[in-house]
C-alpha cells in the first residue's frame, strides 16, 4: 500500500483565511452598488424620460437590502408600490376596476441597471482579483 499525503488541511486553513477577507469585501461591494442602483433608479424616476413625479411618494418607496447568506451577498433593491410595474412596461388595458389604461412605458429601472452593472462587475472583478493574488 502506498503513502499518501494531503494537503487537505493546508488547503482549507488557506480557503478560509481568504474567505475571512473576501466576504466583507464582496458585501461591501454589493452594499455600495445597490445603494448606487436605488439611487439611480430614483433619478430615473424624476420625470422624463422616466415616470413623472406627483407626490414624491413613488420615488421615496424605493429601498435597498443586503443580506449576507451561507452561499454569497444577496441585494434586493425594490419597491412594493404596484404602480412600479406599469410604470416601467406600461399597461393597456382594463384593470381590476373596469377602467382601461393606455398608459406608455416609462423605464427608470432597466436604464439605471444598465448604467451601474458594468461598474459593479469591475468592482466584484477586483475584489477576485485581490483574494486570488494573495
Amino acid at each position: 500500500m502506498a503513502n499518501v499525503t494531503s494537503n487537505a488541511a493546508v488547503l482549507a486553513a488557506r480557503l478560509e483565511a481568504r474567505a475571512v477577507v473576501a466576504v466583507p469585501a464582496a458585501t461591501a461591494v454589493v452594499r455600495h452598488h445597490a445603494m448606487l442602483l436605488e439611487t439611480a433608479i430614483k433619478a430615473a424616476a424624476s420625470g422624463r424620460p422616466g415616470p413623472g413625479v406627483q407626490t414624491g411618494e413613488y420615488r421615496r418607496s424605493w429601498t435597498t437590502e443586503v443580506h449576507a447568506t451561507a452561499t454569497g451577498v444577496d441585494a434586493v433593491v425594490g419597491t412594493a408600490r404596484p404602480q412600479g410595474p406599469r410604470l416601467e412596461y406600461g399597461f393597456v388595458g382594463p384593470d381590476s376596476l373596469g377602467r382601461v389604461y393606455h398608459q406608455p412605458p416609462f423605464p427608470h429601472v432597466g436604464p439605471a441597471v444598465q448604467r451601474i452593472e458594468p461598474l459593479f462587475v469591475a468592482a466584484i472583478a477586483r475584489v477576485a482579483e485581490t483574494v486570488v493574488s494573495e
